[in-house]
């Protein structure tokens, strides 16, 4: 056991004079401490416990009214302690040992021997904090004077500093907490630097570590192992062993969300470093993105439809306007008053007002469908809401042959191509039953249907000769004909897969047939036949369906030498006939005539069915090719029909009213129209026009 000197000051000495007047130092034993500190000087209160000293003075067997004047009051005391390493501490010849009998050694070793902790040594150990070793009073803290009753009457009056009962060691500091009040701590003298304290430990470490540790035993995770990081359908992760052992006796539970699971659900994770990204704003962003944009879009819809609503609200006023002053204006003509029309005048009006009602085409969209030409023919398929042209095959060299071109009527875009045929399709056509099969005849001596679902030919008929035209029969939708290059027509059941079950031979000439239609039956008293219209270059002859098999033929009284095309309008039982300009008439003609049936008037002949000119149209003088012309109904008004045609001379499209006979347009077109096509689409009327490249689409306003 080491010493440890103390130097004490009594009244600005420091040496404590002994009862014998040596000037003895005092020893205080070390506690033992390996480290080398020097610590800053520590003020003592001067005032003892009186209670102590009493006990002291009658362990001396003193008089206890001799105690105040017998012992010297005790100044304030300014111990030094040199804490030294073992083996090196020494003790001077000099210093004679202080007797353990002075009251100020009995203060020191009794709370030393109340309070000191085991290990330190003996009980004479002063055990001191380390925080609290270095204190001094302050330059500027209050004094508080000795106690009269503790200081003699020739003992000078030294001023004692405020202290701090917690500064010195733990027995003084009990000893001062039973006999005097609890004084305020004063300032210090100067306050050492300290370094930054660090968080609570496991404080940052366990929001860093929550997702590094198993939710049950709460030790980390291993990447191999039995406690290898594992999880359950939910998504939580746990030890493997932990959650094994978990679903083995708690039941079949996630330990934190109670969802169902078991053992067979455990599935063991093969990572290294498991750590997880927060990304919950990240995703609240990008759903409230995701809201934003749906809701523009649908805001920039609305604004899109009021604009088109708006646009056609304005063209709807625009046209009452201008109809509005074209009757102020014929009422305003002399002789037409509001109480005496005439009838002539009434008829101009209601013409003009037929006229402005009535509509008329405006241009939509231009189609580009070939850039090297060689398109003939155009249908449409209503099922599918497309038209398709014919055309060779873009890619020659990887796919030899001609096909058809989609065109959907939703976008007004050219979008597939489907090659059918060997060489030129001269005819295409559908039925009335919804299946999208498409009937097309082609020069190369076949009769095809194709499925526009699948892309695909699924029946091939071989004719032996080369197909100019071809219809279905919209009777009974399983029989379609084709008209060949001999003037014959074949009859083919799509039941029968291997060949023709009837054939109709021409009766005059073996021109090919280049037109055909066919007229179902109605309800008509002038003509409730349904037949076959079979047209060809030197005339046209009616097919009567007199039952399945059986056909009666009647010759129609047309021009001989020049018919290029007859078209049918089945619902006014009107057909269209087209000549070539000729000597007598060297225009291009177009003429509307009406089939009927003469009333039988002998059991054993049959009525004759013919037909009789209506309304004869005029264009160019010029036609070279076969132009396809169509007769239709006119579109949001039953009771007119137009007819329209190609015009080579002018290359452009002409529309007629077929009730009058008046020329209503003239569409122009960059090449011959060769074919036109009708259609209703997106509720609203076109019509199409083709060319040998391009595809022109019209819209009825």
């Amino acid at each position: 056991m080491e010493e440890m000197e103390v130097d004490v000051l009594l009244g600005g000495t420091e040496t404590v004079a002994g009862q014998d007047g040596a000037q003895l130092p005092i020893l205080i034993p070390d506690s033992g401490s390996s480290t080398d500190e020097n610590e800053e000087a520590e003020v003592e209160p001067p005032d003892h416990p009186r209670l102590l000293m009493s006990a002291w003075a009658f362990s001396q067997g003193m008089d206890p009214r001799l105690r105040r004047t017998a012992l010297a009051p005790p100044a304030p005391r300014v111990i030094r302690r040199h804490v030294a390493r073992s083996s090196l501490h020494r003790h001077f010849s000099t210093q004679p040992a202080l007797s353990h009998s002075r009251p100020l050694d009995f203060l020191l070793r009794v709370p030393a021997a109340t309070g000191g902790e085991p290990g330190f040594g003996n009980a004479t150990e002063v055990s001191e904090s380390e925080d609290d070793e270095d204190e001094t009073p302050a330059p500027g803290s209050p004094l508080i004077p000795a106690s009269p009753s503790d200081i003699g009457p020739n003992a000078p009056a030294v001023p004692t500093p405020l202290q701090d009962p917690a500064a010195a060691g733990d027995g003084v500091a009990v000893e001062t907490e039973r006999t005097a009040p609890r004084r305020p701590k004063p300032a210090l003298a100067q306050a050492a630097p300290t370094a930054p304290t660090a968080p609570p430990a496991g404080q940052d470490q366990g929001d860093e570590g929550e997702g590094e540790t198993c939710s049950i035993c709460f030790e980390s995770w291993t990447n191999v192992g039995e406690h290898r990081i594992a999880t359950l359908r939910c998504g939580h992760l746990f030890g493997f062993k932990c959650i094994d052992r978990w679903l083995r006796g708690q039941g079949a539970k996630c330990p934190q969300c109670n969802k169902k699971a078991k053992r067979s659900d455990i599935v063991t994770l093969f990572v290294r470093n498991l750590r997880v990204v927060d990304n919950i704003e990240q995703e609240s962003m990008k759903r409230s993105l995701e809201q934003e944009q749906s809701l523009r879009r649908k805001v920039e819809l609305e604004s899109a439809q009021c604009r088109l609503q708006l646009q056609v609200l304005t063209d709807e006023c625009g046209k009452l306007r201008r109809q509005l002053q074209e009757l102020k204006t014929l009422m305003a003509q002399p002789g037409c008053g509001p109480s005496q029309p005439s009838g002539a005048t009434t008829m101009g009006l209601s013409q003009r007002q037929d006229g402005a009602k009535g509509g008329h085409y405006v241009f939509a969209k231009a189609v580009l469908v070939s850039q090297t030409g060689g398109c003939r023919v155009l249908s449409y398929c209503e099922p599918l809401s497309c038209l398709l042209a014919s055309q060779p095959s873009p890619q020659a060299t990887l796919v030899p042959g001609c096909g058809v071109k989609k065109i959907s009527t939703a976008s007004l875009k050219a979008c597939q191509y489907v090659p059918i045929h060997a060489k030129q399709i001269r005819g295409l056509a559908f039925s009335k039953q919804a299946d999208s099969l498409l009937l097309s005849a082609a020069l190369d001596n076949t009769v095809k249907l194709t499925s526009l679902l699948t892309n695909t030919v699924v029946q091939t008929y071989n004719t032996g000769r080369p197909v100019w035209s071809c219809c279905w029969c919209l009777d009974n939708n399983n029989y379609i004909y084709a008209g060949l290059n001999n003037g014959t027509v074949l009859l083919y059941d799509t039941r029968d897969t291997s060949t023709h079950i009837q054939e109709l031979n021409p009766l005059g000439s073996r021109c090919p047939v280049a037109s055909l239609s066919y007229i179902p039956r109605a309800a008509s008293s002038a003509f409730p036949c349904g037949g076959l219209i079979a047209g060809s270059l030197e005339g046209g002859c009616f097919w009567e369906k007199v039952d399945e098999t059986s056909y009666r033929p009647h010759i129609l009284p047309l021009e001989t030498g020049g018919c290029t095309d007859i078209q049918v309008e089945p619902d006014s039982r009107h057909c269209l006939v087209t000549y070539r300009p000729g000597r007598s008439h060297p225009s291009l003609r177009c003429v509307l005539m009406e089939l009927s049936r003469a009333p039988q008037q002998d059991s054993a002949q049959p009525p004759a069915c013919s037909c009789h000119p209506v309304q004869t149209f005029s264009a160019g003088s010029s036609c070279k090719l076969l132009t396809k012309n169509a007769v239709f109904r006119r579109p949001a008004r039953d009771d007119s029909t137009l007819v329209c045609a190609g015009d080579e001379a002018s290359n452009s499209t002409m529309v007629w009213d077929a009730s009058t006979g008046a020329l209503i347009q003239k569409l122009p077109a960059d090449l011959p129209v060769l074919d036109i096509c009708p259609f209703e689409a997106n509720q609203g009327s076109y019509l199409a026009s083709l060319t040998e490249k391009m595809l022109k689409i019209y819209k009825w306003e």
